[in-house]
């Protein structure tokens, strides 16, 4: 990107007078990545988006002279797509042409910024009713705005009260909830004990291991909160389960790499005997190996297993339950195995594609 002129302020001492010099500010080049996300997400085309992240670096750098030279008077600042430029709200309008000439779009409001901030400060320590979905400074709108659920306005009755003729109620359809990932490898805690792994994320929730736990069993996510429990679990004989998450959590085709990028999913295609191969665990991490055999039977102390495929990628307790990858193809959950990732071993892990079948479920994929 060309280097852009942007507006320096000296403020003069004992005045409010207010000079501008340009100033030359190199900018990053933007990536092709958020070149083409923006044509994507925001219908603009290649120089479209170009454009707009050059007033954007303008934009960010004049609302904080825009804002010194308002002072007490400054009402908010907001890039205006449209126009391509900073609009500044002043509740002074004889600096309106000031606020012009420093290259701005200067907009009469009734309330300052400072007011605002001061009404939502207010709000942030008052309890809120369930009806309420949320408030924030609503900078364009110079207000307040509560956000409620549709047909609950009168619940926001009691922090509109705290806030007088700056609040503004909007009614919405939207539960805010958090998003958390479904993603392969991390830790999940059955019945706020035991841990295991995430195998691979499917409509509904996961697969891992029939051994992790039984049906009925609750299951709490890598942060402690309430993840769901489990469907269905088969061990001995076969070792697999389905858990089902509850609605605060979304299914994804990640897979943890542990200190690099996630994998991403992409089918479930079985690889062969002698490919390589590689495993993420809440233990241990991400490990690598060979398929050395298929259709193995363990026998376990707790009971015999069939139809396991044997590795040489080492494992440890609480890796169990977690995915097998071959290149992004996913391969399987890990049952369990000998030896450590210390000194090396063999691991044996149940193959997805049987867990699908069986249990009727559809594995994320991206």
């Amino acid at each position: 990107m060309k280097r852009m002129a942007v507006a320096a302020v000296a403020v003069l001492a004992g005045a409010l007078a207010t000079t501008v010099s340009p100033a030359a500010v190199a900018a990053q080049e933007p990536s092709a990545d958020l070149l083409a996300a923006m044509q994507r997400d925001l219908g603009l085309n290649a120089q479209q988006a170009a454009e707009r992240l050059r007033q954007e670096s303008a934009a960010a750098v004049l609302q904080h002279v825009a804002k010194g030279f308002a002072g007490d008077e400054f009402g908010g600042a907001w890039f205006d797509a449209s126009i391509g430029k900073l609009v500044v709200g002043v509740t002074d309008g004889a600096k309106a042409d000031r606020l012009r000439r420093l290259g701005a779009e200067p907009r009469t409001v009734a309330h300052k910024a400072s007011d605002l901030d001061a009404a939502k400060a207010r709000l942030d320590a008052s309890p809120a009713p369930a009806e309420v979905t949320g408030w924030y400074v609503d900078t364009k709108a110079n207000a307040v705005t509560i956000t409620v659920r549709r047909g609950q306005a009168d619940a926001a009755k009691s922090l509109v009260e705290k806030v007088g003729a700056l609040a503004k109620v909007v009614e919405t359809d939207e539960a805010p909830r958090l998003l958390k990932d479904i993603r392969g490898g991390d830790a999940y805690y059955i019945n706020n004990a035991g841990r295991c792994s995430v195998g691979f994320a499917v409509q509904g929730g996961f697969v891992s291991a029939g051994h992790c736990g039984s049906p009925g069993d609750t299951v709490n996510g890598v942060d402690r909160s309430a993840m769901g429990q489990f469907e269905k679990s088969s061990f001995p004989g076969n070792d697999y389960s389905f858990v089902r998450t509850n609605s605060a959590w979304t299914a994804t085709a990640k897979v943890n790499h542990y200190g690099g990028a996630d994998v991403i999913v992409s089918g479930h295609t079985e690889a062969a005997v002698g490919a390589s191969i590689c495993r993420s665990g809440s233990t241990t991490g991400w490990h690598c190996g060979e398929v050395q055999a298929k259709s193995q039977t363990v026998n376990y102390q707790e009971g015999s297993v069939s139809g396991l495929t044997r590795t040489n990628v080492c494992a440890e307790p609480g890796d169990s339950g977690g995915s097998w990858v071959s290149g992004t193809q996913a391969q399987g959950v890990t049952s369990g195995g000998s030896g450590n990732c210390t000194s090396g071993g063999t691991t044996y892990f149940q193959p997805v594609n049987e867990i699908l079948s069986v249990y009727g479920l559809t594995l994320v994929t991206g």
